[in-house]
């Protein structure tokens, strides 16, 4: 026993007493009131640091994640409205994607996009609205992201009547020259665009 009074283990080092263990060398010693409080407010000034870095590193995530929802909210808008140079400008040229109007194939480029831009969304004069539902950013990095959710459709069919339609999407999204822009996604479900002309 040392004079604070603690146990000391069987294979000590006499340094003080037997407080703390370090298992490995089964070396046990006893650390004065005065040290255990220096050392106390050192972990306290480090955890606060680790903390406030925490909290400035979780607000970088949070405002990475809210551009890459911003990001899909415009290309889901160049869609609806029809506007393929808005859409080529947030796509890479490399565009790969499966999606229903593939019919399984993996799609690449974005030829495939342009013609049904070009007979099918310009000519769309019926108000289509989308919302995102439960969208989920798994950031990968600083430069890339994926992002997955559910996007329903309310569109006007060529009958008149209103209609609504649901997709689920995941988007893969990559920073290049300081802008994100989207590399691949995939939708399972209905048509990303209501098919009425």
């Amino acid at each position: 026993m040392c004079r604070d009074g603690h146990l000391a283990s069987a294979r000590r080092v006499r340094v003080g007493c037997a407080m703390c263990t370090l298992p490995a060398e089964g070396v046990s010693f006893c650390l004065s009131a005065a040290a255990k409080s220096l050392l106390s407010k050192k972990a306290d000034a480090k955890e606060s640091s680790d903390s406030s870095n925490t909290t400035i590193e979780d607000e970088n995530a949070k405002a990475r994640k809210q551009e890459i929802i911003k990001m899909t909210e415009q290309l889901i808008e160049a869609v609806n409205n029809g506007d393929f140079e808005a859409y080529a400008k947030i796509c890479d040229p490399g565009l790969t994607s499966f999606e229903p109007e593939g019919l399984g194939n993996l799609v690449e480029g974005m030829d495939f996009h342009r013609f049904y831009f070009n007979n099918l969304l310009s000519k769309n004069m019926k108000p289509i609205h989308t919302t995102i539902l439960n969208p989920h950013v798994h950031m990968i990095g600083e430069d890339a992201a994926c992002m997955a959710y559910i996007r329903l459709t309310q569109f006007v069919d060529a009958g008149g009547r209103p209609r609504s339609s649901q997709s689920e999407e995941t988007r893969v999204w990559q920073r290049r020259d300081g802008r994100w822009q989207n590399v691949h996604f995939h939708c399972s479900g209905a048509h990303a665009a209501p098919l009425q002309a």
